[in-house]
């Protein structure tokens, strides 16, 4: 087999046209580096909560939500000062810089119960906004039509990186150390960053920004609007606040089976050891289950069913399981409710989230986009982990709490059809002007959200 063949044939297993299956790889490769570093570090993470107190886990996730208040107005600030083609080498540099400083504390601070939380927190912040900037990149690169074939395969380097990190992780955190594993997770940043010019380049000749493509600000300006410019978009828009809303209700769920988790295994394994080989092995199964469904599932299903369908078929699940948890609530049922909802995540809901964002203008991918992803998001969580402690104060167990997921997981379903139905309506009509105009592409690409 010649290396034309293999690269045809290649092309269409990914659902790919052949120009774009380097840029493919390119985004798969570069979200595979970000998710080994960040999944190399999960299990610190994971049991440095713990450490912190189980009962302190709500005061955690407040105080991400607080950085996350005084960071996204600095983001936004730096995105009006720094043209696109750059802004991303700002923020992976910072992030780098960041994970020296944590490899140094780690040496010489050691089992600090301060650092524990300070890493918590930090990292809840780290992982969200490399991973927000890079979806941002990619629905900045690839257009709407292209997006919804290739952000499945695209996605399915998370869950590889996902993969390989905790395997990394078991086999170098004796040698290397905490310090040495975030000394390597600041590599594989760099590395994804790398790719990034690479996607840019991509992107004037076959991508959002080819020639005869939908109209877009150029790269090589700095975005419009303040440092609160991506707020009161995300204010001025229904579109976005449905987008808002969606990520709350995801949030709300999420957070109640990472407390009941949390509790559950402190309970169980009180050895931190212990605690991270169980946290490794659930992490294993979610990423090797997602990966499976990113490459023979999602692409598939979104050209078949729609956006519509992957939001909301996960939620319709988690509502069920949350049923089972109430009639069943084992450390067992609350495990394969996790593994469902994180295989769900990856697989379904995050690919199909991006797509929302495809179709829109520059500053809302990346300044409104940004806002959801960070602000809303650890809005969320700090809000249902409240949520999460007055219902505990009850005293009814993981029956009412079950009760109040099954509920959100409802009303997560219902708006992700209705958003995932609006996505699909946009889409169609985009084709139909296609074809009415005769062009290669799209010829107009929606300004406002």
């Amino acid at each position: 087999m010649n290396a034309l063949s293999l690269s045809q044939r290649l092309s269409a297993t990914l659902n790919a046209e052949p120009h774009e299956l380097r840029p493919s790889l390119m985004g798969f490769a570069l979200f595979f580096c970000l998710f080994t570093g960040y999944f190399m570090l999960r299990p610190i993470r994971e049991s440095m909560g713990i450490a912190a107190g189980v009962e302190n886990l709500q005061w955690l996730f407040t105080a991400t939500f607080f950085v996350m208040l005084t960071a996204v107005p600095l983001f936004a600030w730096l995105s009006s000062r720094v043209p696109r083609l750059h802004f991303i080498d700002w923020v992976y540099g910072f992030f780098c810089a960041n994970l020296l400083a944590f490899a140094a504390l780690f040496q010489f601070l050691g089992d600090s119960s301060w650092l524990a939380r300070m890493f918590f927190v930090w990292i809840s912040v780290y992982n969200l906004f490399v991973v927000s900037v890079a979806w941002s990149l990619m629905a900045d690169v690839f257009d709407a039509g292209q997006a919804k074939r290739l952000f499945a395969f695209i996605a399915a380097g998370a869950s590889v990186g996902g993969l390989v990190g905790p395997a990394l992780s078991a086999l170098l955190a004796g040698r290397l150390g905490e310090a040495g594993l975030v000394l390597l997770a600041g590599l594989l940043l760099g590395v994804a960053l790398a790719l990034k010019y690479s996607l840019m380049r991509w992107r004037e000749v076959g991508g959002a920004g080819r020639p005869g493509a939908a109209p877009a600000e150029s790269t090589r300006r700095p975005l419009p609007g303040n440092p609160f410019s991506g707020i009161t978009r995300v204010l001025q828009s229904p579109y976005l606040l449905g987008i808002a809303g969606f990520v709350v209700l995801l949030a709300t769920v999420t957070t109640f089976l990472y407390f009941e988790q949390a509790r559950l295994v402190a309970e169980r394994f009180p050895d931190r050891a212990e605690q991270i080989r169980v946290f490794g092995i659930i992490d294993l199964i979610v990423q090797a289950g997602a990966l499976l469904s990113q490459l023979f599932i999602t692409g598939r299903l979104a050209q078949k069913l729609g956006v519509r369908t992957l939001l909301a078929v996960v939620p319709m699940l988690m509502c069920v399981g949350f049923v089972g948890l109430a009639l069943a609530p084992s450390f067992a049922m609350l495990a394969a409710l996790m593994i469902v909802r994180r295989i769900g995540e990856y697989a379904f809901v995050r690919p199909g989230r991006e797509m929302l964002f495809a179709p829109l203008d520059a500053e809302s991918k990346y300044k409104a986009k940004n806002v959801i992803d960070t602000i809303v998001y650890r809005g969320g969580d700090a809000l249902s982990g409240w949520g999460k402690t007055a219902l505990d104060m009850f005293g009814q167990g993981a029956g009412l709490v079950a009760a109040a997921g099954a509920i959100c997981a409802m009303l997560w379903g219902l708006l992700g059809w209705q958003l995932g139905r609006q996505a699909d309506d946009r889409a169609e009509r985009a084709v139909r002007t296609k074809g009415a105009n005769g062009a290669a592409f799209p010829t107009r690409q929606l300004s406002q959200p």
